[in-house]
């Protein structure tokens, strides 16, 4: 396998059909990114049949933590964390996995949360991610602050970059792994590169195999 392993992610439930778009229009996935919580008009959660199909096809699962407006403070940072891995447990996720907070770029961020994140995951089953826009909002200033006052988060936590976005493509036709990352250090091991796909509802993501080997 790669180095550089090519997937999708979506809000909507990975049925047959939606699994058909997909290698139709793009190819066969290697990872998919899924939310573990059903939010109205914004996701629909993990479901354990849909872990079954998407094991049954091969893919691996990428969990997204999506259950949260602001990333702001650390007891709402603690309190995101410990409903993820509760969730991750609900749905038989092993131990070891990476779990990625949902921060979009429109969020309010502070560096207490990122913290708080961090430190419930790293006492957890599970392993500490974020997704995020390093370039836009307040994500990057919280980020290297966070580090400079926690070698936690920055030895321990997995980023999945948001930017730039190249536009979808196919499997066969990916970009060269290349996402912005934060101005300070960080694991930038996952990128999502193409958004809003027009033929299927997903987003396409490359992520480097010393992630994927660490997904379910």
């Amino acid at each position: 396998m790669s180095n550089i392993i090519w997937g999708v992610d979506s809000a909507a439930a990975a049925t047959e059909s939606l699994y058909d778009c997909v290698v139709r229009n793009f190819g066969q996935p290697d990872v998919w990114g899924r939310y573990l919580n059903t939010i109205p008009n914004v996701s629909e959660g993990l479901s354990r049949s849909e872990i079954l199909y998407l094991k049954g096809k091969g893919v691996k699962i990428l969990p997204i933590y999506n259950n949260f407006r602001e990333a702001v403070g650390a007891t709402a940072g603690r309190i995101a964390a410990q409903n993820a891995i509760y969730n991750a447990h609900r749905l038989g996720i092993p131990k070891g996995v990476f779990i990625f907070a949902n921060v979009e770029r429109f969020f309010e961020v502070d560096a207490d949360w990122i913290i708080a994140w961090v430190e419930k995951f790293y006492n957890s089953d599970y392993r500490p991610g974020i997704y995020h826009d390093p370039t836009e909002g307040p994500f990057n200033e919280a980020y290297c602050e966070a580090i400079q006052r926690s070698e936690l988060v920055r030895t321990q936590t997995v980023l999945w970059s948001a930017e730039p976005e190249t536009g979808i493509t196919r499997k066969a036709n990916i970009p060269v792994f290349n996402p912005k990352t934060p101005n300070c250090a960080g694991n930038v091991w996952a990128w999502q590169y193409g958004r809003d796909a027009e033929e299927c509802p997903i987003d396409t993501v490359l992520l480097q195999k010393r992630l994927y080997d660490e997904l379910y």
